[in-house]
């Protein structure tokens, strides 16, 4: 991502597997969800989160609605790319999950200076809730080295008050999947260089640039932005709102020099950052009320509200324009 503003997730276009010979059984004892009245005490810096699942369980802890959770995580579900049937092996089968899933990885060579192995996700289950759930794991962990996938702590899903709306199987099928995925990167990238060495000699194309969004979507999402310098603030807002609701046409304007010294206003005091008006179309806004999408954006830049003296909004669906 430019300017470290996360963009969105384009799956790998080649597919090697990064299961070993035999399907993966769990011999460690399954823990169990956290009680409620525990969630309040985890320390996100505790959990070893990646950055784009940090920004996630933060983005759904500040959700008060459980609803609006439950919905969030069936769009991620419905956004997650088709795979193709070779996926579907018993190699690739999580065990322990009410729903059938299958999840495997491919590795390459990160673009950054020290050349380490970063590992791309791919998966499904016949499952709404468990899609979702994978989902979610696939976005939070695709482009990340086996080492930051393995330090992942799976009591996020409590800090992001997700494990609330699952039952007590999901959650065990949901620890299962993190399970899975973290064997499979280590598998994958010890195997890496054979697979990147495979990959360079098979006759595909990997000169072509990324694709920024479903190159089979009607609507092309919007995935980065241009940071202006000394706005934190406006800069704060777009990278979230663009990084969670992958919308397709948004525009924020900074009208703070309109209103000039609004007294209690932090964002003011600052960095001269007090009135936005936002106009925002989105996937993600549909069969949502005008409230409760205005609700929506409010607690996704929960951190950001308390500075503003005025937020001016526009939120259409993708079928409204």
């Amino acid at each position: 991502s430019n300017h470290g503003v996360a963009t969105a997730w384009t799956p790998p276009t080649r597919v090697v597997s990064g299961s070993g010979a035999s399907s993966f059984r769990s011999t460690s004892r399954t823990p169990t969800a956290l009680p409620s009245s525990a969630v309040d005490d985890i320390d996100i810096e505790d959990l070893h989160l990646t950055p784009e699942l940090e920004m996630m369980t933060n983005a759904f802890s500040s959700i008060a609605d459980e609803k609006t959770r439950h919905k969030q995580l069936l769009y991620m579900a419905s956004k997650l790319p088709p795979v193709d049937d070779n996926i579907r092996i018993p190699e690739n089968k999580v065990p322990g999950c009410l729903s059938t899933v299958h999840v495997d990885c491919t590795v390459e060579e990160s673009s950054e200076e020290g050349g380490d192995f970063v590992v791309n996700y791919v998966g499904d289950s016949d499952g709404l809730m468990t899609k979702g759930l994978l989902a979610l794991l696939i976005r939070g962990m695709s482009g990340c080295t086996p080492e930051q996938i393995n330090a992942v702590d799976p009591k996020f899903i409590q800090a992001a008050k997700i494990s609330q709306t699952l039952t007590p199987g999901r959650n065990n099928g949901f620890l299962n999947m993190l399970a899975v995925m973290k064997k499979k990167a280590l598998e994958a990238s010890e195997k890496g260089e054979d697979v990147v060495t495979s990959g360079e000699t098979n006759g595909e194309d990997d000169d072509d640039d990324a694709p920024t969004a479903d190159e089979n979507d009607s609507n092309i999402v919007v995935t980065s932005f241009d940071p202006i310098d000394g706005k934190p603030m406006y800069n704060a807002m777009l990278a979230t709102l663009i990084t969670v609701l992958k919308p397709t046409s948004i525009t924020l304007v900074d009208n703070s020099s309109q209103h000039a010294g609004h007294a209690g206003s932090k964002g003011w005091e600052e960095s001269g950052e007090s009135h936005f008006a936002l106009e925002i179309v989105a996937e993600a806004f549909e069969g949502l009320s005008l409230v409760k999408r205005h609700q929506l954006i409010y607690m996704l830049l929960g951190e950001v509200m308390p500075k503003i003296h005025a937020l001016e909004i526009k939120a259409k669906s993708t079928t409204e324009v």
